[in-house]
């Protein structure tokens, strides 16, 4: 059912939310085959490297909270173009970098510029739709999700071995200038409720404060969070998996992640017939439990079995199929009770599941080994949305 007068279709949300979501992600994924080329580039470590990423997860993750509230108090098409000029300033900024310290900001800078994505795409689904129609907007654009990023690896290893490290942030510059167009020319507003009182600082304190509180909110959200921030960890450890570990190119690790978007993309294509069923909601458990049975099954790695391509991206694939499932509707419940303050709700629920990955991520640099650090990291993000889970089933009015 509709919460106000439908001014896009559910098809046109699809495709604005999930190109505008995938934003983030893909900026990360056609990032990373460049990872181990950027230390020769600039004659540093890979440290330093692995530091262009957390700058990225910390301007994603934090800006988050900023853009979500101000697409609440001014709507939603202005603090997406102005966020979206960011992004674009950051590529350019990269793409002319003489030195890892410039790449580091410029990677902040495109980080902050892509946190709109995630925060006004789900608060647009939220100001359109509600319920079962909801989930299976959410269904289509977490399908459209699933596609950027894993073929993204795939361009960026194309891109480097054709042209280098500074065309891959031409092409992301290229991608932030069709979002802008898209969002001038093909987004309508549909904050109906706008109130600039929204954004000011004490009034977002309070809301965010009123959410961390509220279990309708805080449960679905750290179940999702952790578990669909497993993506943003892996795009951290993988790379050095699957190139220095399992000895892939850059262009043939791109190429190689296409298993978990045909293994995501299925998944989700599945979930949508058995939503049609079942409903989203009694799709959440079976898919948590598929998806932290091919987390434990990394644990082997190097403790009996060896680390090959299969062996990696099997449990991945099953993961990804399962991730599918939960996503749909833990997004629906977390933002379903707060129509007004929709982009704030967005926001918080993308930065726990952004910050899930990056404390995913962070603690993979405490690892010698980035295979033992798959085998620890992956199943502890999806034990503990699985057990968070549980205890909103335990917890009856933690359910919408």
């Amino acid at each position: 059912m509709s919460v106000i007068p439908v001014t896009m279709s559910a098809g046109r949300t699809t495709v604005i939310g999930g190109l505008l979501i995938a934003l983030g992600s893909v900026s990360m994924a056609i990032y990373t085959p460049a990872m181990p080329a950027l230390v020769l580039a600039f004659g540093t470590s890979m440290a330093m490297v692995k530091s262009t990423l957390t700058a990225y997860f910390a301007g994603f993750a934090l800006a988050q909270l900023v853009c979500g509230p101000l697409s609440d108090g001014y709507g939603r098409r202005p603090i997406a173009g102005l966020f979206l000029v960011l992004y674009v300033a950051g590529s350019v900024v990269a793409m002319l970098a003489s030195s890892i310290e410039v790449l580091i900001a410029a990677r902040l800078l495109q980080g902050i510029g892509a946190a709109v994505g995630v925060a006004v795409a789900r608060a647009v689904v939220r100001d359109l739709f509600v319920g079962q129609q909801s989930a299976q907007v959410m269904n289509a654009i977490g399908i459209m999700l699933a596609i950027g990023p894993a073929v993204a690896p795939t361009i960026g290893g194309i891109v480097l071995d054709l042209s280098g490290w500074h065309a891959i942030f031409v092409v992301m510059a290229a991608v932030g200038l069709a979002a802008m167009a898209m969002v001038g020319f093909a987004m309508p507003e549909t904050n109906l409720s706008r109130d600039p009182a929204r954004a000011r600082p004490g009034r977002v304190l309070a809301t965010y404060g009123q959410l961390i509180v509220d279990r309708r909110f805080i449960v679905p959200a750290v179940t999702m969070g952790t578990a669909i921030g497993v993506f943003y960890a892996l795009g951290t450890i993988l790379p050095f998996v699957l190139i220095d570990r399992v000895g892939l190119t850059p262009t043939h690790f791109g190429f190689g992640m296409l298993a978990q978007t045909g293994s995501y993309t299925l998944g989700g294509l599945v979930t949508r017939r058995l939503m049609a069923v079942w409903g989203a909601e009694r799709l959440v458990l079976p898919g948590l439990i598929f998806g932290l049975l091919g987390a434990l099954a990394t644990a082997a790695l190097g403790h009996g079995i060896t680390p090959t391509y299969a062996t990696v991206m099997i449990p991945i694939g099953i993961f990804a199929f399962a991730a599918a499932a939960i996503m749909p509707d833990l997004t629906t419940r977390a933002l379903a009770p707060f129509a007004e303050t929709a982009g704030s709700a967005s926001a918080l629920l993308g930065f726990i599941q952004m910050g899930a990955g990056f404390v995913g991520g962070l603690a993979a640099t405490a690892f010698v080994d980035p295979v033992n650090a798959l085998g620890t990291i992956f199943p502890a993000m999806l034990t503990i949305a699985f057990a968070t889970h549980l205890l909103g089933l335990w917890w009856p009015k933690a359910r919408v």
